[in-house]
């Protein structure tokens, strides 16, 4: 079976209906909290090469007031969690070319996810890869850590929003098989 030809989810469960009836909801929700991870990504990196702040004092806007947001591992491998658990239940409700690209950015966040799982293995045990005073991740090792979440976090949300587009426009046949609230509201089936 193709990825145009898989159904969305069914059922009267709770994935069943994040993408049914409520779907648009849930990926409203879900693009805004990747939205303000994303915003706190670019004032860091604002900080650093706009405003000339040292790395070490180049937090982000919560990271400022709250430092160890930054230097939490767990706290950055539970966001990498939420997003590969958002992007793994909201699948069901795309089809299509949106359906394509939201597994393009799924699995990029499975990489991403697996970076963030070593980085806390490696702060859990207190031992770094390559004799690093910090946890590393193994492309950390070549691109340094706010240009590489930036990177990561780029390459996750291009095809996220990507997928939206062609979900929100999608073709005839792509619409004949939108089963979930996003239907009603979408621009309607293209002419191709």
């Amino acid at each position: 079976m193709s990825i145009d030809e898989r159904r969305p989810a069914t059922g009267p469960g709770l994935v069943a209906r994040l993408n049914r009836e409520h779907h648009r909801a849930a990926l409203n929700l879900f693009l805004l909290i990747v939205l303000a991870h994303w915003a706190e990504h670019v004032i860091q990196a604002i900080q650093i090469w706009g405003l000339g702040w040292p790395r070490t004092e180049a937090l982000g806007l919560l990271g400022v007031p709250f430092p160890w947001l930054v230097s939490s591992e767990a706290l950055h491998y539970g966001y990498a969690l939420v997003m590969l658990l958002g992007l793994w239940v909201l699948r069901h409700g795309f089809v299509g070319r949106g359906r394509w690209w939201w597994l393009v950015a799924l699995w990029i966040q499975v990489w991403h996810h697996l970076e963030h799982l070593l980085l806390l293995s490696q702060a859990a045990v207190g031992a770094n890869l390559a004799g690093s005073p910090v946890p590393v991740s193994i492309v950390q090792l070549v691109v340094p850590r706010v240009e590489l979440h930036l990177l990561y976090n780029a390459v996750v949300f291009v095809p996220m929003v990507v997928a939206v587009y062609y979900h929100l426009r999608p073709s005839r046949a792509e619409y004949r098989q939108l089963a979930c609230s996003c239907r009603g509201r979408s621009a309607g089936p293209v002419l191709a």
